[in-house]
């Protein structure tokens, strides 16, 4: 009998068994299901297909600020609704260039409606999966501008970017300059979930930044980074920059007590 990485723990001796149990434990990783032949087993195969069709599925929701999910939380904060210059899915997809610059109309709505040089700037993007948005923004949003708060930061107007991507902090930097900017923003739907989140974060972002100058908080879901971590990890790491002047690959997530802590850059 093979005892590969595919192998079923239930036939296995119970030493190598309890090792290979508690490896499933701590990742979401398909591994140790056992397998029928050379593949999959029905019930592995079944919901290997229906987390792919989520997967596909994410991607295809329209976020609309008047969503019952969003409705609240946009008049709660006053969520000012922008776009870039890619117009629609398709052109999201193919010119990620497009995704990083503001369109001319909302460069005026941010000019018009939203006060500069402030301490927090946060921004919501649909980005890859809005369906992340939809689960995780209405719990995060509220505990990151309270702690901010709390920390005595003044916050800019939250923002909703349609169809950007992670460069759009740098053109909100030209806009706007803030101090620390930060999107909440879907990432690209995977087998393990559909539903997650990343915060990237910049100091005094401009044109010309790279992902050299930001950090990154990744896998904000039910199974990945708390709402309450995250929070706190945010604000940590704005502090962090506070004090160094910058953000950005020299920056370590400040060291917080408690195991299994992970640090996800970019």
């Amino acid at each position: 009998m093979t005892e590969g990485i595919g192998a079923d723990p239930r036939n296995l001796p119970a030493a190598r068994a309890a090792d290979q149990l508690g490896l499933r434990e701590v990742t979401p990783a398909r591994v140790l299901l056992g397998r029928a032949g050379l593949g999959y087993r029905t019930a592995t195969q079944l919901r290997l297909r229906a987390d792919h069709a989520a997967a596909r599925d994410a991607l295809s929701v329209r976020i609309e600020l008047d969503d019952p999910a969003l409705a609240a939380l946009s008049q709660r904060f006053d969520i000012l609704e922008v776009a870039t210059r890619a117009d629609s899915l398709a052109t999201h997809l193919a010119r990620p260039d497009l995704g990083r610059l503001l369109s001319d109309e909302s460069i005026e709505q941010i000019r018009s409606s939203c006060a500069s040089d402030m301490d927090l700037q946060i921004l919501v993007g649909d980005g890859l999966s809005p369906q992340a948005v939809i689960a995780q923004v209405p719990l995060l949003l509220p505990q990151l501008i309270a702690g901010a708060e709390t920390r005595g930061l003044s916050i800019g107007r939250v923002l909703f970017v349609r169809h950007c991507r992670v460069g759009i902090l740098n053109a909100i930097g030209d806009v706007l300059a803030p101090r620390a900017v930060v999107l909440l923003v879907g990432e690209r739907p995977g087998l393990a979930t559909a539903e997650s989140l990343s915060a990237y974060l910049a100091w005094q972002p401009r044109s010309g930044h790279t992902d050299a100058d930001r950090n990154l908080i990744s896998n904000i879901h039910v199974d990945g980074v708390g709402i309450s971590d995250a929070a706190t990890r945010i604000l940590d790491f704005i502090g962090e920059f506070r004090l160094r002047d910058q953000s950005g690959f020299t920056i370590k997530e400040p060291a917080r007590p408690g195991p299994g802590r992970a640090v996800q850059e970019r």
